[in-house]
């Protein structure tokens, strides 16, 4: 199996100094393994993608010396894989629509009896409020204008429990809290420290943690690289995997790129955007040195 990486940006802004050196860990961690590198254009929201935005990608991933085969994969052509993968979950009974917003789960975790509300990788966890409508029946069509969402519960211990065995992975780099070498984990974490994650959201039709898993696995990774703030979801992209029956990469999670307050970079910050440092003179060699490599 060739040693592959990828990098796999969203068209919703200008690629900034953290975008930089993901992209250059993932390409000169494929060239020093004789492998390959691959770009993705993760534009599943297409309300707020745009053309031009995808096409800076493109310029500045090149001015940086990077090269990918072509054509790249983009999401907004994917949605009939991952209509298949929902389909396949629903009838399986993993998946209940939702009609909850964010501002019902916001309400539902501050009732007082409820406690102060946990936060997932997804931020608050939902609060099951919909979970009783479950289709009980695999002859029920899926629904397709609303959310759906993950019964984590009876996902994860249909995957973990039934052979006594718990969900894990590799991790290379490191996660926030040094976590490296085999991760493990329980669907006891999955249920009380994720919950019902979105799959489909409205309007949409996929979600970031349905359509990460399928396109990794339809272009052979076979070591992910990305920032440390999405290693937890990592248990999340395992169990759906094993769900559908994908094979399981290896993880790089690396340290994330902040600004003079220790507060990490966002498309807003166009004052660290790689196109502003290309305007005002800088060379590929010195966005290298800002992010250290």
């Amino acid at each position: 199996m060739t040693f592959t990486t990828r990098f796999a940006p969203s068209p919703t802004g200008p690629l900034h100094l953290g975008h930089a050196y993901s992209a250059l860990l993932a390409h000169d961690m494929a060239a020093s393994e004789g492998g390959e590198f691959l770009l993705r254009i993760e534009d599943i929201d297409q309300s707020r993608s745009r053309p031009h935005w995808e096409e800076q990608i493109y310029n500045d991933l090149s001015w940086l010396g990077l090269r990918w085969p072509k054509p790249v994969m983009r999401q907004s052509e994917r949605q009939v894989i991952y209509d298949a993968a929902l389909d396949k979950l629903w009838q399986r009974g993993f998946l209940f629509p939702c009609s909850c917003n964010r501002k019902d789960i916001a309400a539902a975790v501050s009732a007082p009896q409820e406690g102060a509300p946990l936060l997932g990788p997804d931020g608050v966890i939902y609060p099951g409020t919909c979970r009783h409508r479950a289709p009980g029946s695999e002859d029920i069509p899926r629904p397709r204008a609303e959310a759906l969402r993950l019964d984590m519960t009876k996902a994860a211990r249909h995957i973990f429990d039934r052979n006594a065995l718990v969900g894990q992975f590799v991790e290379h780099g490191t996660g926030p809290d040094g976590e490296t070498g085999t991760v493990k984990f329980t669907p006891e974490e999955l249920i009380t420290t994720i919950g019902d994650v979105a799959l489909a959201r409205r309007g949409m039709g996929t979600s970031y943690h349905l359509s990460v898993v399928l396109d990794d696995a339809a272009q052979g990774i076979t070591r992910v690289v990305r920032g440390q703030d999405l290693f937890d979801a990592t248990r999340i992209h395992v169990l759906l995997q094993a769900l559908l029956d994908l094979p399981v990469p290896e993880y790089f999670h690396h340290d994330l790129i902040r600004d003079q307050n220790g507060k990490r970079l966002a498309k807003r910050d166009d004052a660290r955007a790689i196109s502003k440092y290309r305007s005002d003179g800088a060379s590929p060699e010195d966005i290298r040195a800002m992010v250290g490599l």
